[in-house]
């Protein structure tokens, strides 16, 4: 089959359910895991960013012990994931050299993505994966988390993970064929879903819940998955695991499994979040030569063109940008704490690490987290 070349760059955030990995036994299927590293690495030597949410830790602590028929309390899972986590990092990396790729591990909580300076640092962590081209491996920290700090599961991370990678699509791989009319398990004249616009209360209705013995999404939390994501402006493909490319026909935009197309753009998803939905921590006032370029150039905000700040705030917080007037000419989130913005301002970016002794980047607020008012 032919997959013709997509020449537009995307980061594309590829979900993969326990049953997808383990083709429904009990064990990880490596056959079928490296099928779904080489429909990745076609993608990444055309250019595209990919991140993979990857469950079956459990899975993989379960046939690493030998230990199948478990009880299913939490101490239990904890103690499989802590097993199995590293021996299913060490398969995806096995496979994904076969392809001269590397891999780097993400485990994440609830806490990580709450929380405004947590969520930065591991933004930046995926970012700099990214930026040298390794491929991030991300998973909830079964190990660790707590009910108060679960995402709960893992169709629910990558949604989040989308909004960490400022993804173009999400697509959520699981051993259905997509969203159907009803139930096809039950009712074999269902018809599958091809495309949905708008996620209504229709829409979460038609999804069930979970048969699995290994994992914890059934497709109402891919409903929900695809909410989120949709919002924020990411497409959103749910797609069986096991159809032949799937993952190169996805981003083809070829008709397969269930498609939810985003009206919005991401990045004006984004501006809108920081101009109606966030409480304003602070400000910073800048000079004439900062106002001009924000406003005339859309430039980011730097050090240099800094005077001064007002309140107390930290990194990854909404603040306004005022001029020397005191006028509000922007607002948007910022990359340093007003502690260390007082230490760098008026100064160039290179010189940023010299003085507070680390760095989160070259500018105080990025353009694409910045809305002029």
């Amino acid at each position: 089959m032919n997959i013709r070349k997509n020449t537009k760059r995307k980061t594309i955030v590829v979900k993969l359910g326990t049953s997808v990995l383990t083709s429904g036994t009990a064990k990880l299927d490596r056959a079928h895991m490296v099928e779904i590293v080489r429909q990745c690495a076609v993608l990444h030597k055309q250019g595209h960013n990919i991140v993979v949410v990857t469950s079956g830790a459990i899975a993989a602590g379960k046939e690493h012990l030998n230990m199948p028929d478990i009880a299913p309390t939490i101490a239990n899972k904890q103690m499989l994931a802590a097993v199995g986590q590293g021996k299913l990092v060490r398969v995806w990396e096995t496979l994904f050299k076969i392809y001269g790729l590397y891999v780097g591990q993400m485990l994440l909580t609830r806490a990580d993505l709450d929380d405004k300076v947590r969520f930065l640092n591991a933004r930046d962590t995926l970012n700099t994966l990214l930026h040298h081209r390794i491929i991030p491996l991300i998973n909830e920290n079964d190990a660790v988390a707590t009910s108060e700090i679960k995402v709960g599961d893992n169709d629910n991370l990558s949604a989040l993970v989308g909004l960490l990678a400022d993804a173009d699509l999400l697509l959520l791989l699981t051993d259905q064929a997509g969203l159907f009319t009803e139930d096809p398990r039950n009712n074999p004249d269902a018809k599958l879903i091809p495309e949905i616009a708008e996620i209504t209360d229709e829409i979460h209705a038609l999804a069930g819940g979970s048969v699995g013995g290994l994992g914890t999404g059934g497709m109402a939390t891919k409903i929900e998955s695809a909410t989120v994501a949709h919002r924020a402006g990411i497409e959103v493909v749910i797609a069986s695991g096991h159809k032949k490319n799937v993952i190169l026909e996805a981003v083809d935009n070829k008709p397969v499994g269930t498609r939810f197309v985003s009206k919005n753009s991401r990045l004006e998803a984004r501006k809108n979040w920081i101009f109606a939905g966030s409480r304003i921590a602070g400000k910073i006032i800048v000079d004439q030569g900062a106002e001009q370029a924000l406003i005339t150039s859309g430039s980011s905000l730097l050090a240099k063109g800094i005077i001064t700040t007002e309140e107390t705030f930290l990194r990854g917080y909404v603040v306004l940008i005022c001029n020397q007037a005191g006028n509000e000419i922007a607002r948007g989130v910022v990359r340093y704490k007003s502690i260390d913005i007082e230490k760098i301002k008026g100064q160039h970016s290179d010189q940023i690490e010299t003085i507070l002794g680390f760095e989160h980047g070259t500018v105080v607020i990025h353009r694409d987290d910045l809305v002029l008012l």
